[in-house]
């Protein structure tokens, strides 16, 4: 890397580095590839983490925290008490950081599915790979793609019919997203993205992304995730479906 360290292309992808060091920096990644994935790779992350955890940080501070007022001869049990959780912090940070990857994993599956949908649901002429006519071609492809046998639910009675599928990026490794359409032209789509980590499975989980609502869950080696610019309940009610033909 030169004088660019690992150190400066962390704080450029933080955003932490004056004028004259990033210039510096992006003029580096300009010639050094591997750098700059890494550093697309940590800003991915940082968005997982955030939309993990800004729900949190902008909840409002409880009442009797705000009125809680500490008078100086308590200051000594509260040095114990700090030191207690210090020790604490750091025994649970081990176990905290084997589930960082799970939990930023977590996050960049519904953002990787409202992505796709937004990019390709407008399609008119192109929002598939291969079509519903070539199925048992499509199902096959991607399954071998993506290492698992994929299923296609059927949403006859959900009012959707499917458009086709495309190979896509997934969250770690290949992903694929099938296509749905209505008899209105409304789209919703089911990408499914491999993993590389352990077999497990979550429940339903909710997320929105602008107007495009995503129910996602994992099942074992394979996360799954719903789209749709629709209401939660109406895509709830599809995603039920979906689930129970995974998972007959």
């Amino acid at each position: 890397m030169g004088n660019i360290t690992e150190t400066d292309l962390h704080a450029y992808a933080d955003g932490q580095l004056d004028d004259s060091r990033r210039v510096q920096v992006a003029a580096h990644l300009a010639h050094d590839p591997a750098a700059t994935e890494s550093v697309r790779v940590w800003r991915e992350q940082n968005e997982a983490l955030r939309a993990l955890y800004n729900p949190v940080l902008n909840e409002p501070v409880p009442q009797r925290l705000l009125a809680l007022r500490v008078s100086r001869r308590r200051w000594p049990s509260l040095a114990l008490a700090a030191g207690a959780l210090g020790l604490s912090f750091g025994l649970g940070w081990m176990s905290h950081s084997s589930r960082t990857d799970r939990f930023v994993e977590a996050a960049a599956l519904p953002h990787r599915a409202a992505v796709a949908y937004a990019v390709y649901a407008p399609e008119v002429r192109h929002p598939v790979e291969v079509g519903a006519d070539q199925q048992e071609h499509l199902v096959k492809w991607l399954s071998k793609r993506l290492g698992n046998d994929l299923k296609v639910p059927l949403l006859t009675q959900q009012g959707f019919e499917l458009v086709g599928g495309r190979l896509l990026p997934g969250v770690k490794g290949p992903g694929a997203q099938f296509m749905y359409q209505d008899a209105r032209g409304q789209r919703i789509t089911l990408y499914v993205s491999a993993r590389d980590a352990e077999p497990r499975d979550t429940a339903f989980r909710f997320s929105q992304e602008d107007k495009i609502a995503v129910f996602y869950w994992i099942d074992g080696k394979l996360g799954y995730a719903l789209s749709g610019e629709m209401d939660r309940a109406s895509l709830l009610a599809v995603a039920t479906v979906v689930y129970r033909q995974i998972n007959p």
